[in-house]
């Protein structure tokens, strides 16, 4: 019996890491992510954990070796740590890696749990050290959970990379502050340009900060050595000698890094997007529910392959412009 073709692009790019969400829910409403009034998706539209187990399952056959799980919020999720275990099961049999993206304000409460599953690494999507910064721009005082989530994640093992979104006027003076705390802790650290996904009641251009003027400013401050370090995304890392600790930048406007893209995302509806930046998709859900679930799903991933672009086109060049997509983050996956 013939293995599964493995996913290659038309640019020959090979496809090895699955961004799945698991629900577009969340329990905090970022200002440069969503409106505080979002409409999340109706229960029967998202796919079932069971749903979400056998489209894993099928990536991996197709070479898939790495997935983080995402959301929205993936921890708001009933019995989500449930699809952790199972997942968890087939790592060292096709899957190498299967990681998480969480905002940590449920992290103290499965975090040993995530480690127990086979989770070795997590990112923490954290804009703010200030209570009053954290809780202006999620509209949530939550930000005592999540420090409580951090330090659970660090006793129970897990590697922990904090992801902060750079906004001008808003977190740039405290980046350093960030940075070393986060090093003193023993995490990783990246930093991320904000992206124009959605409608947001706030408009982007007035916070947008290209991070070469904030890799400039601590360049001045630390010594900064470029790093060899890849973790199978985006980011390009540099050591701080003075921290002892790493930073990734992650530069969808300033530097388009697409050309070694081995990535695909897939909503909690089963949708399919070959590309952060564009609209082209394809309906996995219609593949698991057809009555032959089997070859319906390798034709869509074959289709995917064949649709993936060369490159996003993000840009945020003038006030009032529209978002480059109109799906809000929380309902692609981070």
């Amino acid at each position: 019996m013939t293995s599964p073709a493995p996913l290659v692009d038309q640019f020959q790019r090979r496809i090895t890491y699955l961004r799945l969400s698991v629900t577009d829910r969340c329990d905090l409403r970022c200002s440069y992510c969503m409106p505080e009034r979002m409409t999340f998706l109706p229960r029967k539209e998202v796919l079932t954990l069971e749903e979400l187990h056998d489209l894993a399952l099928g990536f991996i056959a197709r070479g898939i070796t790495k997935i983080r799980l995402t959301g929205g919020e993936p921890l708001v999720r009933r019995d989500m740590i449930e699809l952790v275990r199972a997942l968890g099961r087939k790592i060292g049999d096709g899957l190498e890696e299967l990681t998480l993206t969480t905002n940590a304000t449920r992290l103290s409460e499965f975090a040993d749990d995530l480690v127990a599953a086979g989770v070795r690494r997590v990112n923490v999507s954290l804009d703010t050290l200030d209570r009053e910064t954290f809780t202006r721009l999620s509209r949530r005082d939550s930000l005592p959970q999540v420090l409580e989530g951090l330090q659970a994640a660090k006793e129970a093992g897990l590697k922990v990379k904090l992801n902060t979104v750079a906004l001008k006027d808003i977190n740039e003076r405290e980046m350093p502050d960030l940075i070393a705390w986060a090093h003193g802790q023993g995490f990783d650290s990246t930093l991320i340009e904000v992206m124009p996904l959605g409608d947001v009641e706030e408009d982007r251009f007035d916070h947008y900060l290209p991070l070469v003027a904030v890799q400039e400013d601590l360049a001045r401050r630390w010594t900064l050595t470029p790093s060899e370090h890849r973790t199978g995304g985006p980011a390009r890392y540099w050591d701080v000698e003075e921290t002892g600790g790493r930073i990734g930048l992650i530069t969808p406007l300033t530097n388009n890094f697409c050309e070694g893209c081995n990535r695909i995302r897939v909503t909690a509806t089963g949708q399919l997007y070959a590309c952060l930046g564009g609209n082209e998709r394809v309906d996995l859900r219609a593949a698991l529910r057809s009555e032959d679930p089997e070859a319906e799903l390798a034709a869509a991933l074959d289709t995917a392959m064949r649709i993936k672009p060369e490159r996003h086109h993000f840009a945020i060049e003038e006030p009032g412009a529209a978002p480059a997509v109109s799906r809000h983050m929380s309902m692609t996956g981070g």
